[in-house]
């Protein structure tokens, strides 16, 4: 793993180390982990997906977290929302391990797939009133949130037209909104801004860092890598299903002597020459 420590290597060990994360806002200094996660490990059969992940989050913390594909970042995700069960490790939160209480750990929880799952044959604001009436919330209060939440997306005008006629961007805002009703202190958010025009990403990305001044934690992971540069206040990154780096992006930066998050990443993970992989392409499609 890459560490602040001068070394650039990817060690051969099995298992993570822990790196050094970036100081603690001045506010947030005396604060525990909001989620903690130990030696987390997901086998299928005898393939090894996700092997010895560590890493912590602090009240007010966003972190991204970054692979390419197949590396084991949405597995990770699964098994952070509790749909999938690590085969080795614990997730904790303040320090209890979620499997004491699973259910009552998923209301602190707010998450936003990678694909939109949805009922489609409902309204979205059916579909808002069906997760804030499952996750407990006062009715009067539900509908004060779904309204206000249609009307601030622009989606007021489709309040009641079946999900099935969305855009697949009017479909992530309702995923968003779905993972904000109830308030949740962790945000867990796996390709987020998928489908969202430029003036809902802006919007969206604003909203994350306010989340994070309330004290939220906030797990976001992505390919966007402006995104993740411009938001993140700590970056993973994971390959082949293991974490090679845990740090901030400024550190990254100067550890790798480069100048952006995208060429630390080509650094870590991708050993290949894109132009001549381009160039390959290319020819080809003359052939």
């Amino acid at each position: 793993m890459v560490e602040s420590n001068g070394s650039n290597t990817i060690p051969d060990s099995k298992k993570a180390e822990p790196s050094r994360q970036i100081p603690a806002r001045p506010e947030l200094s005396d604060a525990g982990n909001v989620i903690e996660v130990r030696d987390l490990t997901k086998k299928f059969g005898r393939r090894v997906v996700v092997d010895g992940v560590t890493f912590k989050i602090k009240p007010g913390e966003i972190v991204g977290y970054l692979g390419p594909n197949g590396a084991g970042k949405s597995t990770t995700v699964k098994m952070l929302v509790g749909i999938l069960r690590p085969t080795r490790g614990k997730i904790l939160i303040h320090g209890r391990n979620i499997e004491k209480d699973l259910e009552e750990y998923k209301t602190h929880v707010g998450y936003v797939p990678e694909e939109a799952v949805l009922y489609t044959h409902l309204s979205g604001y059916e579909y808002l009133l069906l997760v804030g009436r499952l996750r407990g919330i006062p009715e009067e209060e539900l509908i004060h949130k779904v309204d206000g939440f249609l009307q601030i997306c622009s989606l007021k005008p489709y309040k009641h037209s079946p999900i099935l006629s969305y855009s697949k961007g009017m479909k992530q805002k309702i995923m968003m909104g779905a993972a904000l009703l109830h308030n949740p202190e962790i945000f867990i958010l796996d390709e987020p801004f998928s489908g969202l025009d430029v003036t809902s990403v802006l919007v969206f990305r604003r909203l994350l860092k306010s989340l994070a001044a309330a004290g939220k934690a906030v797990l976001f992971s992505s390919h966007v890598l402006e995104v993740i540069e411009k938001v993140c206040d700590r970056v993973l990154v994971i390959h082949e299903s293991r974490l090679v780096t845990n740090d901030s992006v400024i550190n990254l930066r100067d550890l790798m002597h480069v100048p952006s998050l995208e060429e630390v990443f080509q650094k870590l993970i991708q050993h290949q020459d894109y132009d001549e992989t381009a160039d390959q392409i290319l020819s080809l499609m003359k052939k």
